[in-house]
């Protein structure tokens, strides 16, 4: 065998065997930071008030022309209400048509570009629980949530 063929192998060798040791020292040192016994695990309370989320109520879906020239856009729209508690779900059910009139009367007014971008979504979120939260009588709507929105 040649001499720099020897040189290569033994340079191959000793890269493998470290690569090896140092991938056993990387799994060491995690398999080392694992609890041992799952009696000594300290139970970190969780709080769920802050991501506790309200009762949803998922409105049917919404299709209308946006307010651009021509009139050859329109934007077809699905939320879902996040409300307070359960009491404000037996208001939105029962105010349902003022809530969808409501909605109707604020997504018709819109150009494409008042929608197109995400500020403009936030706002349009803002006004239309603004508008929902003045018709209710119990509880109100905390978020609302856009589960589809398509502009064509």
């Amino acid at each position: 065998m040649s001499k720099t063929l020897m040189i290569i192998i033994i340079s191959v060798v000793l890269l493998f065997m470290g690569a090896v040791g140092g991938g056993f020292f990387i799994l060491w040192n995690k398999i080392s930071q694992l609890p041992q016994d799952p009696a000594t695990v300290e139970e970190i309370p969780v709080e769920e008030e802050e991501n506790a989320i309200g009762p949803l109520y998922s409105l049917d879906t919404m299709i209308v022309n946006l307010a651009d020239r021509g009139g050859k856009r329109y934007l077809r729209v699905t939320m879902a209400l996040e409300l307070s508690d359960p009491e404000a779900m037996t208001t939105i059910e029962s105010r349902l048509p003022q809530v969808r009139d409501a909605i109707l009367m604020i997504l018709p007014t819109k150009k494409y570009e008042d929608v197109s971008t995400t500020e403009g979504k936030i706002a349009l979120r803002k006004e239309i629980m603004e508008k929902i939260n003045s018709l209710m009588t119990k509880g109100q709507v905390n978020n609302l949530y856009f589960t589809e929105f398509v502009v064509q």
